[in-house]
Parts: structure tokens; C-alpha cells; sequence
């Protein structure tokens, strides 16, 4: 598979993760709870429409496979990298206040997006060998 086809499907399937996120997140924040705990809410949102999909479409081929293993690999990228997220949201909320963290957030979502587009494409998906 190309690098272009992977960053392709990758985007495609981001943007609309990244929409449910930041949309959850921007009106939990607003209306119910804090900063911290919305944008929690908004990652394990998007988390379980893309890794089905990105899975079965983006990074598909022989040598790689979705299932349990790579659901574990997931879950371990996806909690380092909510964390590290919600760590950014939560300091520029101290910095600047809430509207310049759900402002400043998508800055954020692409540090961890592109770490995130590199372990899904060389560790979460590959199949395990023998």
C-alpha cells in the first residue's frame, strides 16, 4: 500500500472522528462538564468510529488484520495519545482560558493525529508473526 493511499484514508476517516470529537467536546464543555472530562468523552467517540474503519479501509491488506491484538495495540496508542491531548487541552485552558482552548485544540489533535497515523500504519494493524 501506498503512502498516499494510507494518508488518504486516513484524513477522510480523521475528519469525521475529529468532527464527533471536537463537536462532543465543545458542547460538553459548554454546557455540562469541563474541559478535561469532554474532550475524554469526544476522543472515545471518535476512537470507536475510526478504528473499525480505518482498519477494514485505510491500512487493509494481507499483512495486516483487525482484530484482538490489534485492538490492544489501539487501545494502548489511544491512551497515551488522550492522554498527551487532554494534557495540551487542559494547559492551554489554565493558559488562556476556555475559549482559546477549544480554539487552540485542533492545533492538538494534529500533533496526536500524526502520531497517531505512524502507529496505526506500522504497529496497530500489522499482523502478528510467529
Amino acid at each position: 500500500m501506498t503512502l498516499r493511499r494510507h494518508l488518504g484514508g486516513y484524513a477522510i476517516i480523521g475528519l469525521a472522528q475529529w468532527l464527533l470529537e471536537y463537536g462532543l467536546m465543545l458542547a460538553l464543555s459548554e454546557w455540562v462538564m469541563p474541559v478535561e472530562p469532554a474532550n475524554v468523552i469526544g476522543r472515545v467517540a471518535g476512537a470507536m468510529l475510526g478504528f473499525w474503519l480505518n482498519g477494514k479501509w485505510t491500512f487493509a491488506s494481507e499483512d495486516t488484520h483487525v482484530g484482538r491484538h490489534a485492538a490492544l495495540r489501539f487501545v494502548t496508542m489511544w491512551l497515551v495519545l488522550t492522554a498527551a491531548n487532554t494534557w495540551i487541552v487542559a494547559h492551554l485552558d489554565d493558559a488562556f482560558g476556555l475559549h482559546m482552548a477549544q480554539l487552540l485544540k485542533p492545533g492538538g489533535d494534529l500533533l496526536t493525529g500524526g502520531i497517531g497515523f505512524w502507529l496505526s500504519r506500522h504497529w496497530v494493524y500489522k499482523k502478528r508473526t510467529a
